[in-house]
């Protein structure tokens, strides 16, 4: 099913970039932080986009790859907002009162951060950098569970940690 979710996510996301490098490049980085954690978070991942930025529908989503991948997918879209803090506190709000099997979820959302974050150290992306950082503490308040991937929180926390440093002095 991992080879599936790949296929039709890749196909969903079409042309789209994640900045100079093709989609591939996002959804790949997510999934093998969630390798670990085994093949229904990796299903997860490379679908964790695909209703927020393409043309799939959930029932799409439900009839291929089951009501629970479903529901996560659903829980990791923003909701709509006039702005991203608009977006981000909806969202945020309906992650912290995400419990039981849907948690999967939430570890998700931790890769897809961490892997954006490691995007901004690699291509000195100072401006998103700020706005992940300015967003921190809001985030792990909804998303962070203990125990549930305290390694991907752990290199999160760090690297927003250290890059507040070196945003606020450049």
């Amino acid at each position: 099913m991992l080879d599936e979710a790949r296929s039709f996510a890749l196909a969903a996301h079409g042309s789209q970039r994640y900045g100079d490098r093709p989609y591939s490049f996002h959804l790949d980085a997510v999934v093998a932080l969630l390798a670990p954690y085994g093949s229904q978070a990796q299903v997860i991942g490379y679908l964790h986009d695909v209703l927020e930025d393409t043309a799939v529908t959930e029932s799409e989503i439900r009839d291929r790859f089951g009501a629970l991948v479903a529901d996560c997918v659903s829980l990791l879209t923003d909701l709509s907002g006039a702005s991203r803090a608009e977006r981000k506190a909806k969202t945020y709000a309906r992650l912290a009162t995400v419990t039981g099997t849907n948690e999967v979820a939430l570890l998700v959302k931790a890769a897809d951060r961490l892997a954006n974050v490691r995007s901004c150290v690699l291509d000195d992306q100072r401006g998103l950098m700020t706005v992940y950082r300015k967003e921190h503490a809001g985030f792990r308040r909804s998303a962070y569970r203990a125990g549930l991937c305290d390694p991907l929180w752990s290199e999160l926390d760090s690297l927003l940690a250290v890059s507040s440093v070196a945003v606020d002095h450049a």
